[in-house]
């Protein structure tokens, strides 16, 4: 199974994630996302909510096989991946004056 994921240009990164390491991360969560470990913060498909947040074992089932990801972080844990959406929440914030994230991270 191939997963379809695209990549946001300027990826947030957990701490847990070094950049030298983020090649392999990608290729292992395209191919096998059950082995990768990570924790990745994705644009919602559905229009009520902002972003999810998915351990990578979940998308290795059927229902992503239909479905592309648009992956704006990565994360080595639950605990990360909540703090970098606190951080993307920050920098739309700051930089739109509201909280848009969807619209944010599409820019």
């Amino acid at each position: 199974m191939v997963l379809k994921i695209a990549y946001h240009p300027e990826l947030y990164l957990g701490e847990g994630i070094k950049r030298k390491k983020l090649d392999r991360i990608k290729k292992k969560l395209e191919k096998n996302p059950r082995f990768s470990g990570v924790f990745v913060i994705a644009i919602s498909r559905n229009p009520s909510e902002q972003l999810e947040i998915y351990a990578a074992k979940q998308l290795s089932r059927r229902f992503h096989d239909y479905f592309s990801l648009y992956v704006v972080g990565i994360a080595a844990s639950w605990e990360e991946a909540v703090l970098l959406v606190k951080e993307m929440t920050m920098d739309c914030l700051r930089e739109r004056g509201d909280c848009a994230l969807k619209e944010y991270m599409r820019c």
